[in-house]
This record gives C-alpha cells, sequence and structure tokens, in this order.
C-alpha cells in the first residue's frame, strides 16, 4: 500500500529542459516503458502533454479520477478539444453516478497500457491524481480479495515530468479557469446531472466543482459563496497535490519538473 504523505513546505524544485531526443531513444531500446506527466491543476500538464504525445508518437491514458465519468465535461476540465488526434483512454468510462476506484483504475490501466504497447506504440499516462498515478506506475497490491494484477503487466520503467508553475500564477489561473467553467455552464451542468437522476449525495462526493455547485444548486449556497469557497478549495487541493508528488520524490522516485 502506499505511504501516507505528510505535509511538507518546500521550496519549488529547478526547472529542467527535457532531451525528448534522448527521452524517444530510451523508448526505442526499451530503458523506459512509460512516460508519465503529472503536476497539479492548472499547471498545463495537459496541453504539454498532448504536444510530447505527437512528438513521440505516443497515445494519452488519463490518471484523473474524475474524467472516467460521462456526462462531467465543464467540471472536470476535460478539454478533449486539446487532443485533437492524439488517442486517448480511460476518460469517459463510467456513467456519471458510478464510484470508481483505485483498484478499478489499475486494472484498466494495465489494459491500455498492454493495448498500447501491443501496436508499437508509445503509453503516455497524464494527470494528477498521485494515488492513480502510483497505482499504474508501482504496481500497488490494494486489495487481497481481489484476483492480483501480474506484476509483470505493469510498466518496469517510467520516466515521469512534472509540470511545474509557481503558486500565484497557479491559483491565478484556477481563478480564471473557474470563471471560465461557470460562463460556459458549469452550473446547468449539475442540475443537468440532477435531472438525470444522479443522486446530489453523489455529487457532493466527487467534490470540488461538483460539491461546491451542488450545494448551490439545493439553495444551500449563494452564487458568491459558492465561488469564493469553490476557488479556496482548488487551492488546497492543487497544494495537495504538490506535496503527494513531492512525497514521491522522497520515496524515491525521479520527476523531471519542466515549465511548460
Amino acid at each position: 500500500m502506499p505511504k501516507k504523505r505528510m505535509p511538507m513546505i518546500a521550496e519549488l524544485p529547478a526547472p529542467e529542459t527535457i532531451d525528448e531526443e534522448a527521452l524517444a531513444a530510451s523508448l526505442r531500446d526499451g530503458s523506459v516503458d512509460l512516460v508519465c506527466v503529472l503536476g497539479p491543476t492548472a499547471s498545463g500538464k495537459t496541453r504539454y502533454a498532448v504536444s510530447l504525445a505527437r512528438r513521440l508518437g505516443a497515445e494519452i491514458i488519463s490518471a484523473d479520477s474524475r474524467q472516467v465519468y460521462r456526462g462531467m465535461d465543464i467540471g472536470t476540465g476535460k478539454d478533449l478539444s486539446e487532443y485533437g488526434d492524439v488517442p486517448y483512454h480511460l476518460i469517459d468510462i463510467q456513467p456519471a453516478g458510478a464510484k470508481y476506484n483505485v483498484y478499478e483504475f489499475q486494472k484498466d490501466f494495465v489494459k491500455a497500457y498492454q493495448n498500447i504497447r501491443s501496436r508499437g506504440r508509445v503509453p503516455l499516462l497524464c494527470g494528477g491524481t498521485g494515488l492513480y498515478i502510483e497505482a499504474a506506475t508501482c504496481g500497488y497490491d490494494f486489495d487481497k480479495r481481489y484476483p492480483t494484477v501480474d506484476p509483470a503487466l505493469f510498466p518496469h520503467n517510467t520516466f515521469y515530468i512534472g509540470t511545474l508553475v509557481d503558486r500565484a500564477t497557479r491559483n491565478a489561473r484556477i481563478d480564471a479557469r473557474l470563471d471560465a467553467r461557470l460562463a460556459e455552464g458549469l452550473v446547468d451542468e449539475v442540475r443537468g446531472l440532477l435531472d438525470a437522476g444522479v443522486p446530489a449525495e453523489t455529487l457532493i462526493y466527487y467534490g470540488l466543482e461538483y460539491k461546491f455547485v451542488t450545494q448551490h444548486v439545493l439553495g444551500i449556497l449563494s452564487y458568491n459563496e459558492m465561488r469564493t469557497l469553490l476557488a479556496n478549495a482548488i487551492h488546497q487541493f492543487a497544494k495537495r497535490q504538490m506535496t503527494w508528488f513531492r512525497g514521491m520524490e522522497r520515496d524515491g522516485i525521479v520527476i523531471h519538473w519542466t515549465e511548460p
């Protein structure tokens, strides 16, 4: 099982320039069998991952715990138009209202990973859900009640790239993005999910946008209260993501941080 991440205050790591030619060579000779682009929300990781995927001939596997749900598009920031002709996996694979978990993700990741490699393509894992990333790249055995996934099916040499952004810039991006999503129709998206029969308690369980906007739709929070509380919650979420990733480094994982 993964270790619990302890809070940590630390300086940001120094950014690197990724040597993509060397990375491509490592993928060809097998010394790297998975590229992983990780980072906190609003750090530019999806755009960077798509751009890198085009240059490497890769297909993206999403490691986002909420983008698996269909119909939850604005709140999860799927931004599928960014992918263009880059194939992606593990997005829109569950109905809204389901409760997907990390064990199911681990199994689905292995299927997608092996499928991509069987076609001679490069798998590129991208996301901000640290537990999902470690489930995919460290091969955790989460629950003895279920059949264990064969360790041989997991990647064994992951090259981790982190998208780096300072806190002030990240929070400003979070606020601007939240306002854009509200203008795009986030409240209507949540109202539509409720009207379609997704229970309010399930949407609240999903957290962040779905928690606070559901409370607004139900009349618990005013619009301004919802917007303020949600922005603060996303700021804290991004901070926790960075704490998790820096914890991975303390556990011995090398992350090559870059400014996309």
